[in-house]
């Protein structure tokens, strides 16, 4: 395993987080308790300490598991990063970013983790509802009372979070350290005004679904046969607009010159990049998540490396949803 520091954290991560999503139950990909702990604690062996989970994954399922499991390894080790903004119940006040929600759902977030403090807590989204304001003081609240270690955001406009880093410094309060956003070979809208915005503040960049949710591992005429491959069809994702079946190819064709998977390509690209410390994992295999491991060993060319970027072209803006 290879780590680095998570930009302003000062946290030393392993470059590989493992996405805790597929914990629980909800949806056939999902894995139970006893697979998701065999998970987990192959990922520790592997040297991942980095471990990004929310909320809203299968109810709070997820966040139980990975408590429960990691209540069994020495807790300093271990870098816990959760979310908060999605709908957990029918009732009011148990979604959004109002302080009441944040205050509620962090305690409870807390408790199905088993610990008293949590390394990097997000926003899971954008509230258009609550002034960001309000969001950004009881964020700071909660790291000034030691329930939080540090503050990050995920998929937003990036003159929203431009605004949200500015009001932080004007009244001194925490700010985000973290964006946690969609990106990968084949969508790679980030570039343009997020990361430039993340340069700037030096924030952690963490990209979610650095393979496309499986675009990027086949070709792209089976994307369709898996179940995640559906799912991502029925969101719309741009990955074939914009040269992607394209880039799709030429992803192959570097896995074939190799010898490696088309996965182990397109997250070897991640590793080169300049923008992305840590990309998301999410995986329900102990084989897939090894071999995401050994991308680590595969040292791309500058020449490979541009290959792969040549055909991009813009495509509408996805993840926000």
């Amino acid at each position: 395993m290879e780590y680095t520091t998570l930009k302003s954290t000062g946290m030393e991560v392993s470059k590989i987080c493992l996405g805790c999503m597929s914990f629980g139950s909800g949806h056939e990909w999902m894995l139970n308790r006893e697979e998701s702990a065999e998970l987990i604690e192959r990922a520790i062996e592997l040297g991942v300490n980095f471990f990004d989970t929310a909320n809203v994954y299968s109810a709070g399922e997820s966040e139980e598991i990975l408590g429960d499991v990691l209540a069994e390894y020495d807790r300093d080790e271990q870098v816990v990063a959760t979310k908060v903004f999605g709908e957990m119940g029918d009732s009011p006040n148990r979604q959004g970013l109002s302080r009441k929600a944040i205050e509620q759902e962090l305690a409870h977030s807390l408790d199905r983790l088993g610990m008293e403090t949590v390394d990097l807590y997000q926003v899971h989204r954008w509230d258009y509802d609550t002034p960001i304001e309000t969001t950004l003081r009881a964020l700071d609240d909660a790291v000034r009372r030691g329930k939080v270690r540090h503050i990050g955001a995920s998929s937003m406009w990036a003159h929203q979070f431009q605004r949200a880093l500015q009001i932080s410094e004007r009244e001194g309060l925490a700010r985000f350290e973290t964006m946690q956003d969609l990106y990968n070979l084949a969508y790679r809208e980030e570039e343009r005004e997020m990361y430039p915005v993340c340069e700037r503040w030096n924030v952690g960049v963490i990209p979610w679904s650095p393979l496309g949710a499986g675009y990027l591992t086949r070709q792209h005429e089976e994307i369709s046969e898996t179940i995640r491959g559906e799912h991502e069809a029925e969101v719309g994702r741009p990955y074939m607009e914009g040269n992607g079946i394209e880039i799709n190819e030429r992803v192959q064709e570097l896995a074939e010159e190799y010898g490696v998977t088309m996965a182990q390509i397109a997250l070897a690209w991640h590793f080169e990049n300049e923008y992305t410390d840590a990309p998301i994992v999410g995986t329900s295999s102990i084989e897939h998540l090894e071999d995401a491991v050994e991308a680590l060993d595969i040292n791309l060319s500058k020449s490979d490396i541009e290959y792969l970027e040549e055909p991009y072209e813009t495509v509408r803006i996805s993840g926000h949803e």
